[in-house]
């Protein structure tokens, strides 16, 4: 599930390198320096903005750009911070969680602070996690907590043991989240939801979660070779919301993803994440989707190529092989009967899974290559369309761009065998292209 867009196209407790293959942007301490006993300072490293980033990666969604501080403000405390930026770039600092569905409006966003050089003095009505926002490119900066925020109960892979997490969860009880967090990820759950799943063995589930990101990164071409595609500087953040929208599980939007306390079985154990998580797959999946080939249409099927990735990498079979119950048979078997006959439509013939075999008979007849390839080519050339107004646009992307990538003509099985609404734009662009069909039909290939 995912939201509209806000607008188109848009050591052990020593310095840890949060955002390794990110560029200049890393996170370079974490309570790791005292000016007294209680304070924290933490140290950051400038790193380009989430609009930044998702104007680089041509991502529909700006991921999250948030640094962790392991601290927690009190709602209505007053908090004293100490800032430091040599470099003349600062910091702001953010109190609070995303929930776009929270009962208070105010608590739907993070609320932010402006910093200033020397002490600073701010209090929240709310209170919650706080974090930095360090926009740059690589300025250093130092904030120093002197008063008024207590310790956030932080696991961070390969800093944190697991019964030093745990004693800092039973210390910490007037902190009211949990947070866990890794090269490239930030898990933020109440305490109360975390109490109840908090006998996992978190190294390993980090682990898993750093998988998971990593396959999203691969099927996106995120493969280091230029800067240009480099993998997205800040980790990605997942959060526990109070509320989803009536038939949504979870859902996507800038900055993070979102899910209610019922998914947390899912998103904080060990077993979930690796056996039952395409939920946790998707969502991410929509933090990765590029805008320029997403009609709306596509939208929850072209996710679902991600998806799918992390199932082969935690060795799962196929979604697309689950036999219905109803039917008896696979999403294979009942949509390939329906390919090419009079009447069908793209949009309302298939179910969800049965639009997606579609995707996977591309990875089957030219290799799951396909999809790295084409987010590459489509952060070089940039396309554009307006959100509103060019749908038509970007199925017509989808089809042109995936027919270059593959080298050959993809009209028939897009046009005649799966109904795609590629209109007379589209078809002349496909025709354009001047390939040769494919030595194989893609839509008679099964897994």
């Amino acid at each position: 599930m995912h939201a509209s867009p806000a607008s188109s196209p848009f050591s052990r407790r020593s310095a840890l390198a949060v955002l390794a293959g990110a560029g200049a942007a890393t996170l370079l301490g974490s309570g790791t320096a005292s000016a007294r006993p209680g304070t924290t300072t933490v140290r950051a490293t400038a790193f380009p903005s989430a609009e930044t980033e998702r104007l680089r990666l041509a991502t529909t969604y700006r991921g999250s750009d948030f640094i962790t501080t392991k601290r927690y403000a009190p709602a209505g405390a007053t908090l004293t911070v100490k800032v430091r930026a040599p470099h003349g770039v600062l910091p702001t600092l953010h109190i609070g969680t995303y929930d776009n569905h929270h009962d208070v409006v105010a608590q739907r966003a993070p609320r932010d602070h402006t910093l200033t050089p020397g002490i600073n003095t701010l209090t929240d009505p709310y209170g919650g996690p706080v974090y930095l926002r360090f926009a740059g490119q690589g300025e250093r900066a130092e904030v120093t907590f002197l008063s008024g925020a207590v310790n956030l109960p932080t696991f961070t892979l390969g800093e944190t043991t697991e019964s030093e997490f745990q004693a800092l969860v039973d210390a910490a009880n007037d902190s009211g989240y949990v947070e866990l967090t890794s090269p490239h990820a930030i898990i933020t759950v109440t305490r109360d939801s975390f109490l109840a799943h908090r006998d996992e063995d978190h190294d390993a589930l980090m682990r898993l979660v750093e998988s998971l990101v990593a396959s999203h990164a691969n099927v996106s071409g995120l493969d280091g070779s230029r800067p240009l595609h480099r993998r997205k500087a800040g980790p990605y953040q997942f959060n526990e919301v109070s509320k989803v929208p009536a038939g949504v599980g979870a859902y996507a939007t800038h900055y993070y993803n979102a899910f209610p306390a019922a998914y947390l079985d899912r998103l904080i154990t060990v077993e979930g994440v690796k056996n039952r998580g395409w939920g946790f797959y998707h969502e991410l999946g929509h933090l990765h989707q590029q805008f320029a080939y997403r009609p709306a249409g596509l939208t929850e099927v072209s996710v679902n190529i991600y998806s799918l990735a992390a199932q082969r990498i935690f060795g799962q079979t196929s979604n697309l092989l689950t036999v219905n119950t109803t039917t008896g048979l696979n999403w294979f078997q009942t949509a390939l009967p329906k390919l090419g006959t009079p009447g069908l439509s793209f949009a309302t013939s298939f179910g969800a899974y049965e639009k997606l075999v579609s995707l996977r008979q591309l990875e089957l007849a030219f290799g799951t290559g396909i999809w790295p390839r084409l987010h590459r080519l489509i952060r070089e050339e940039n396309p554009q369309s307006d959100w509103q107004t060019q749908d038509a646009l970007r199925w017509s992307n989808f089809a042109t761009y995936t027919s270059r990538i593959t080298g050959y003509d993809l009209t028939d099985f897009y046009v005649d065998k799966w109904a795609y609404p590629i209109d007379a734009d589209g078809k002349a662009a496909l025709a354009a292209l001047n390939l040769p069909t494919p030595p194989v039909d893609p839509s008679t290939l099964t897994d």
